[in-house]
């Protein structure tokens, strides 16, 4: 069965990632993925996103099939 966190993590990184105020979103970091730290390969199909707000706080949102 598919996993469809890779599309779902772009749309949520694309609809921050423009320059409307209302978003109240002052940055958002690429999608980066699950790999192991030191070969490289894929762990997981989760991915996680940084985001920061205007006021300087900042949040991770996190898609991972369950």
């Amino acid at each position: 069965m598919l996993a469809y966190c890779d599309y779902i993590a772009h749309v949520i990184s694309t609809a921050f990632n423009n320059d409307k105020p209302e978003n109240k979103i002052a940055q958002v970091s690429r999608v980066k993925m699950d790999l192991h730290p030191i070969d490289g390969y894929m762990l997981s199909t989760k991915k996680t996103i940084t985001m920061e707000a205007f006021n300087g706080k900042l949040y991770k949102v996190t898609v991972e099939e369950i």
